[in-house]
C-alpha cells in the first residue's frame, strides 16, 4: 500500500508588523477598548502583512520554494498542487494555477479547496487519497495561504484577527505511513453569519454592493463557542476511530490559530497537556487557511514535533466546516 509522507515543509511570514498598539491608535475611539478585549480574548498581540501590491498567490509561491529548497527538489518534479483558501486571487481562475506558473511547476496539475480555515487538512487528507491510488502521483504539494486583510474594510474592528501568510507541505508516495485518517463535521446553517456576500452569484459584484461594503468581508453575527470548544474534542475522537488509534496515542496537535484559550480548554477535554500542541497566533494574528500549515512548519522546526510522532491537524473555519486530519511524521533514513 501506498502512503502519503511529509517530505518538507515550508513557511512564509511578510515583513510588515502590525501591533496591537497600532490598532488601538486606530480603533480607541471608534469602539473603545475593542482591541484590549480581543487581545485578552485571542491571545493576538501582533500580525503581519504583505505589501497591497501583492495577491495571495505571491505568499503561497514563497512558503512552496522553501518546502522545494529543504527538501532538494525541483519545481519541475511536483505532479498535483493543492491550494487551500479563501481570500483567492480571484473567483475564477483557481489561484492554485496561477501558483503553478509562478512557481514554474510545468509538469503539474492543479486544483484550490475552498473550505476556509479547514482547508488544508481537507486538502492534506484529499492529496494522501489521491497519492494512495494513483501511481504515478509521486510529489504533491499543499499549500494554505491567507491574505484576508485585503479583502476587509480599514474601518472593520475585526480586522483585528486577520494577519497574512503562507504554510506548505511537500508530499511523496511512500511504502510507510504517513497519512493515516481523517474526519469531517459541517453545518452550512451558520453560513451568513460570516462572509464575503458579493462577487459570487447570490449578489454579483455591483457599484452599490462596492459601497455598501458587501465585496468586503464582514462578520454579521458571533459564532457560538461551543462550536469550536466542544466541535474539536469530538473531531479529534472521531479522526482517531478512524485511523485505529486511541486520543493518548496522539503526540502532537495542531489547532486553528484564532483563540488560545479555545486550546487550552479543548486540550484538557481531550486530556493531553499543552506542551502537545503549539500557538503562533501571539505573535502571527490569525492566518486563516494558513495558519495549520504554518504552525505545523514552525512545530518541526522548533523540534516539538518529531520523527515518528503521531500528528493531528484541526482546521475550523466559517460555513461551518471543521476537518481533521491524522499522520505520522516519517523517519528518516
Amino acid at each position: 500500500m501506498a502512503y502519503a509522507n511529509i517530505l518538507s515543509t515550508g513557511c512564509y511570514l511578510p515583513e510588515t508588523e502590525i501591533t496591537n498598539d497600532m490598532l488601538r491608535a486606530r480603533f480607541d475611539a471608534v469602539v473603545p477598548d475593542f482591541v484590549n478585549k480581543m487581545e485578552a480574548a485571542s491571545g493576538i498581540r501582533s500580525r503581519w502583512y504583505a505589501p497591497e501590491e501583492w495577491a495571495t498567490s505571491d505568499l503561497a509561491v514563497r512558503a512552496a520554494q522553501q518546502a522545494l529548497e529543504r527538501a532538494g527538489r525541483k519545481a519541475e518534479e511536483i505532479d498535483l498542487i493543492l491550494v487551500g483558501t479563501d481570500s483567492p486571487d480571484y473567483i475564477t481562475p483557481a489561484t492554485s494555477v496561477i501558483v503553478q506558473h509562478k512557481l514554474g511547476a510545468v509538469n503539474a496539475g492543479t486544483f484550490d479547496v475552498g473550505c476556509a480555515c479547514a482547508s488544508f487538512p481537507t486538502a492534506f487528507a484529499s492529496a494522501a487519497g489521491m497519492m494512495a491510488t494513483n501511481p504515478h502521483l509521486k510529489l504533491v504539494l499543499v499549500v494554505g495561504v491567507y491574505l484576508m486583510h485585503k479583502l476587509t474594510s480599514p474601518d472593520d474592528p475585526m480586522i483585528f484577527f486577520y494577519g497574512d501568510g503562507a504554510g506548505a507541505a511537500l508530499l511523496e508516495r511512500s511504502d510507510g505511513p504517513g497519512f493515516i485518517a481523517s474526519a469531517f463535521r459541517a453545518d452550512g446553517s451558520y453560513a451568513n453569519r460570516w462572509a464575503i456576500f458579493a462577487g459570487g452569484t447570490v449578489e454579483p459584484a455591483t457599484e452599490e454592493s462596492v459601497k455598501n461594503g458587501n465585496a468586503r468581508v464582514k462578520m454579521i453575527e458571533r459564532y457560538p463557542p461551543e462550536i469550536n470548544n466542544e466541535g474539536w474534542p469530538e473531531i479529534v475522537r472521531q479522526v482517531a476511530r478512524n485511523g485505529g488509534f486511541a486520543v493518548s496515542d496522539i503526540d502532537f496537535l495542531i489547532f486553528t490559530q484564532v483563540r488560545k484559550p479555545t486550546i487550552e480548554l479543548v486540550m484538557a477535554d481531550l486530556d493531553l497537556p499543552m506542551e502537545k500542541t503549539h500557538t503562533i497566533m501571539e505573535a502571527w494574528g490569525y492566518t486563516g487557511s494558513a495558519c495549520i500549515p504554518m504552525a505545523l512548519d514552525d512545530a518541526i522546526v522548533r523540534k516539538k514535533i518529531k520523527p515518528g510522532d503521531l500528528v493531528v491537524m484541526v482546521g475550523s473555519g466559517v460555513g461551518y466546516n471543521q476537518a481533521a486530519a491524522a499522520f505520522r511524521m516519517p523517519v528518516k533514513r
